[in-house]
This record gives structure tokens, sequence and C-alpha cells, in this order.
């Protein structure tokens, strides 16, 4: 029986497995395997209140790969860049250039791989791992038995977009075969375009998708709008059937229970969503938090909540620039509690709460040493504190309603608020000064049974307690001047 999480919004850790081994392995003294990891750390993520452990990069990869990420001049200097002491063995090859779906030799095999996730289940942990729908290694043992399973090229083709297409030696010969890419962007030269126009290969990637489910609990779709046969078409002008209904239906079938996240973009999130997807990425949400501006993310937190409740919520992840590198401390902390305490997954990435600066590209095994954000720490162990309560893992969920708190005060538009509340009778209040100004605003409470009592707001983020007359509060709203990127999660509690 599958451990799913009993929780509406659940919450996923992303650790990047080989380069977690990697650090295990130098602390143990020999190379580690997933049976290295102490039961003592799965406690520790337990406790935490994660429900998701989502492993990066487990999957069985090749010397092709690996070779062209040893010896192509921009990915190395940005290795280097991320590790000034780069070593060659500190570059294993991406771990999106696959060679077989069976957990790699140096982890310790699918075994080994069973084995954790036993240990995981016993302590209400799910697993999700990987599935790379758009493409294969250049070693894939497809390229021998099926070559007709990729998209080939011809010398035109080559001639023409030489960054797009390679040489491939097969037991069939040389084959002139597109790498992998979506339609902004050169090829992946460490990878080759699979051809969903192709229904064998579309069947194949079925199968591949439900032996995955057998060793998992769910999976996140690499770029999964790749394979949506509008931009399959727009590509690499083949026709292709749709594929993810299909696919989703037959794991269901024998893995009802099973997750299914999507990594997309270009708006696309409601399409997949209805064609399966447990969970799509919210990339909008996370570049309007970027612009900085409170009205585009209220604005996106309007939408119907069937949408919002299947949106992963993230502010990092191993594709995206480091938050503490991209958010000064003050708006990190804003954007989090706006990410994190909103409906949806709530999706976290190693390294985030101790506030690491550098991306690790997914092609190395090894972490540059980072001091820890001491600070950044300890808002994270706050927040997920906060997250750990029942009302915001299956309460209900609204957007609030802010107004000026003066005439020609313009500052109640930098405001975010938001409220839950479940049938326990728990309230939170949730509110955020978006801008880099002081705001004033009066929020519109919609909490029952204020008339002739008392409220006290206790904020769980820090040390404020208020205590204000619900029928003030129920006449004008709740009055709050905050500074620049402030914000509150207030316990709202009813005195005697």
């Amino acid at each position: 029986m599958i451990a799913v999480p009993e929780s509406r919004y659940p919450v996923l850790y992303q650790i990047n497995t080989r380069v977690w081994l990697i650090a295990l392995s130098r602390s143990l003294g020999r190379r580690a395997t997933l049976d290295d990891i102490a039961d003592a750390e799965l406690d520790r993520l337990a406790e935490m209140g994660f429900d998701w452990i989502w492993l990066l990069s487990v999957w069985q990869t090749g010397e092709a790969a690996q070779r062209i990420s040893r010896s192509n001049p921009s990915w190395r200097r940005e290795f280097e860049h991320t590790l000034p002491d780069l070593q060659e063995e500190d570059i294993a090859g991406s771990g999106f250039a696959i060679t077989g779906y069976r957990v790699h030799d140096d982890l310790g095999g699918d075994a080994a791989l069973a084995r954790l996730r036993a240990r995981m289940r016993e302590r209400g942990l799910c697993l999700m791992l990987d599935f790379v729908p758009n493409h294969m290694a250049p070693d894939h043992p497809w390229t021998d038995a099926h070559p007709d399973y990729f998209v080939h090229g011809t010398e035109a083709d080559l001639a023409r977009s030489p960054q797009n297409y390679g040489r491939v030696k097969t037991k069939n010969g040389s084959l002139l075969i597109a790498y992998g890419r979506d339609p902004y962007f050169d090829g992946w030269p460490d990878t080759l375009q699979l051809d969903y126009g192709n229904p064998a290969l579309q069947a194949a990637m079925i199968g591949e998708l439900v032996r995955i489910a057998g060793q998992c609990d769910g999976v996140r779709c690499d770029m999964a709008m790749l394979v949506l046969p509008e931009v399959f078409e727009r590509t690499w002008g083949i026709r292709a059937e749709p594929f993810w209904p299909n696919a989703i239906g037959t794991v269901r079938r024998t893995h009802p229970a099973f997750l299914l996240m999507a990594e997309v973009y270009w708006d696309m999130e409601w399409t997949l969503q209805q064609q399966g997807f447990d969970y799509t990425y919210d990339k909008r949400l996370y570049d309007r938090l970027h612009e900085q501006r409170a009205r585009p993310v209220r604005e996106h937190l309007c939408a119907d909540m069937a949408y919002q409740d299947r949106l992963a919520r993230f502010l990092e992840n191993h594709d995206e620039p480091r938050a503490a590198s991209t958010f000064t401390p003050d708006i990190h902390a804003a954007a989090a509690v706006l990410t994190f305490l909103s409906p949806g997954l709530r999706f976290f990435h190693q390294g985030q709460f101790e506030g690491r600066r550098i991306r690790i590209s997914p092609h190395l095994i090894r972490a540059p040493d980072e001091a820890v954000d001491a600070a950044l720490q300890q808002f994270y162990e706050r927040l997920l504190a906060v997250l750990r309560l029942p009302i915001v893992r299956n309460g209900s969920w609204s957007l609030l309603g802010c107004a000026p708190a003066w005439v020609d005060n313009p500052t109640a538009d930098n405001f975010i608020a938001f409220r839950w509340e479940d049938a326990a009778q728990q309230r939170l209040l949730v509110a955020v000064n978006c801008s880099p100004q002081q705001s004033q605003c009066y929020v519109h409470l919609p909490f029952s049974q204020m008339a002739g009592r008392s409220l006290r707001l206790r904020d769980l983020l820090g040390p404020a307690v208020y205590d204000r007359a619900g029928d003030d509060l129920l006449a004008r709203g709740l009055f709050l001047d905050m500074p620049p990127w402030g914000q509150h999660v207030f316990d709202v509690q009813w005195m005697a």
C-alpha cells in the first residue's frame, strides 16, 4: 500500500542524491550508497514536516554524456565557477542524460532504493523520482535496438543547425540524430531527442513510466510540456498523438494513487492539469515575486481554487538561481511567506534553509563549501513550524481585501493578505507588505462571531502580540502599519 500523505497541501523536499551521497562518502571515508542514509536522517526529515522526498538523479547514466560534460567549454566554465577546486571526478554527467531507468550502480542499484523506500514509508515519507520524457543519453541501448525511436536529421539540418544535431555511432552505423531541446534554446548535446510522432516510442515510454511507478510513489516529469502535440510539432515539424492522458491513465490502472508533478512553463500549467497531472510548477508566481510588486502577485492568487490547489509553489530548485543569491534577506522572507503559505504543494530545495547561494549544476556531484546563514535558517525553522499546523495542511484559504488607511494613502495596494480557517475553528491571518516602502491599510476580516468580543493576534514568526476589540474590527478592519517587506502570520484567538 502506498503511503500517500493525507495532507490536502503537502510539503516536498528536493535532494540532489549524488551530491548528498558524496558528502556522506567524505564523512564515512568510503563510497556511500542509499543504504548508508541513516535512519536518524530520515527521522529528521519526517520531523521537519515533509510528506515527500524527491531524490534527484538516481538513474543510470553513461560514459558518453560524461565525456561531453567534461569537454564542453561553456559548461566547464560554469563548473569551475561553482567549484574553484574542480576535479574531473566531480563531473559525472547530467542526471538527465539517462541510459536506463534503473538505479545507478554507484548508488547501490534498485535493491538499495527499495530498502530506502521501505524505511521512508515507515516514517510516512513518500518517495518521488525523475521521469525525463523528452530525451535519452547518446549511449542509451535504444540507439542500437530502436533507432527509429529518435528524431533523425539530414546533412542539410546539420549544416543549418550544427548546435542541434550530432553523429552517433551505433550498431547500425553512424546516424545523424537531433539533440534533445526545447524550441527556444539550442540542443543539449549530451542527449538525443525522442520521436513522439512514433507510436512505438510512446508505448515504450509508457512502459518505462509504469516500471518506475513500481519503485516510488510519484514522479517529477522533466519539461513535461515538450511532448505535448502542439509543442512537439512546433519544435520538430512532426505530428504526434497526445501522450500524457494515455500514459497517466495506464499508470493509474495499476498504481491508482501514483502522483505526477509536471515541470511546465509558457502558461501551460492548466493544460497539463487537465491531462491528468496532480501538480504543475507555478513559475508564474515565482516570476511575479521577482518583479517585487504586490498587485501581479495578488492577481495571480485570485485564480480559481481548483487550479491553485494543484500548483507546486517554490522559490528555488536545481534549475533556478538560489533564492538567497537573488533576494535580499527581507524580500526573501516576504516571498517565502507568500509562496509557502499559499494553497498548493509546497516545494523546498536542499540548501534553501541554510541560505546556500551557489547553484549546483546537475552535471556535478560535489557541492562547494558554504557558510550557513543562521538568521535565514532560524526564519525557515519558524516557517516550517507553521507549515506543520493542521490548518495550513487541510484548512480553507481565501484572499482578503485591503482598504486604504486614510484618504490619499495608496499604500494599501502594497499588501497581500489572506486567511486560513478549519473545522476545528483554528484561524490564521497572513499579511505581507510586498513593497520597499512603509505601508498602511485596513484588512477586512471574515471571521464570524467577533461582535462584542476581543481577539488576540499572536505572530507565529515573531514576538508581536496584539489585542483588538471585535466590534472595531467589524467596523473598520484590522489596521496594519508595516515596514518594507514586513510579514505577519497571526494566530487568531478569541479572548475570554
